[in-house]
């Protein structure tokens, strides 16, 4: 069975109650994860980045050989969205090995206005890169790991020492002053906000970033389609001096203004 937190979904195009869309225990998105989705945020009720997130979801139907209509999935959208009116939150979009798609309406995450983060050590899986897969459970479990030792959520470190991201964000950092984040090379998620920070941050860029570092960060904050920006008050037990600082705040506010820019030219 399927949830939906504002009661409603959508099954190989057939809108339903949540609690009655199911699908069946023989799929492999089920059994394997072998399946791709996007999440995608509403502002009453118009979804930010639309074209970027099916774009995005295509690359990974391809890179897994896994058939996927962009114009199913997005009539789909259009449906459920307009069954629930004109909803804040997001949707979430999912095609299945077993040749099954649907889309939830869900509220928005209950979050903390800082967090605090713990690395955990990771190593992202190659044959992987580029595909926004439901194999989620790596994922998951170093959040727990990292809420284990009293943090909110987790830095994904590989055993090497090179910081990547958090389990659905990305990671971004200041030094001297300067906005950074690790870059797509070490096999992080092409994050679509992540690309809208960096389009609306003057001067942010790309930055190969170790445990070293982690030390002289003098802000952080994670960004995702959910959080947009959000601020990061201590990493490892160690406090940095502000959250959210100069620099993270001005993020917040450009990203802000840059996603109603959007939604106003769409």
């Amino acid at each position: 069975m399927v949830r939906g937190v504002h009661g409603l979904a959508i099954l190989d195009g057939t809108v339903m109650p949540a609690q009655e869309a199911r699908l069946p225990v023989t799929d492999d998105g089920l059994l394997r994860g072998d399946a791709v989705f996007e999440v995608i945020r509403l502002y009453g009720g118009r979804p930010f980045a639309l074209d970027e997130h099916l774009e995005r979801m295509a690359r990974s139907a391809a890179n897994l050989r896994l058939e996927f209509s962009p114009a199913d999935v997005a009539a789909d959208i259009a449906t459920l969205v307009a069954e629930a009116g004109a909803p804040d939150g997001m949707i979430r979009v999912v095609t299945t090995r077993g040749g099954h798609r649907f889309a939830l309406l869900e509220d928005l995450y209950d979050l903390p206005p800082t967090l605090a983060l713990a690395s955990v050590t990771y190593a992202p899986t190659r044959v992987l890169d580029g595909v926004k897969s439901l194999s989620y459970a790596a994922n998951m479990l170093t959040r727990r790991l990292a809420t284990e030792r009293g943090a909110d959520d987790a830095l994904l470190v590989t055993p090497h020492g090179r910081v990547l991201e958090a389990p659905t964000a990305a990671f971004f950092y200041v030094l001297d002053g300067r906005l950074h984040t690790p870059p797509l090379d070490d096999h992080i998620l092409d994050s679509i906000t992540r690309r809208h920070v960096l389009a609306a941050a003057p001067g942010a860029s790309e930055r190969i970033t170790t445990t070293d570092d982690l030390p002289l960060m003098e802000e952080a904050f994670l960004a995702s389609t959910v959080r947009e920006v959000h601020p990061v008050h201590a990493i490892d037990g160690r406090a940095l001096p502000a959250a959210p600082g100069q620099v993270s705040a001005a993020t917040a506010t450009a990203v802000r203004q840059r996603i109603d820019a959007v939604l106003a030219a769409a």
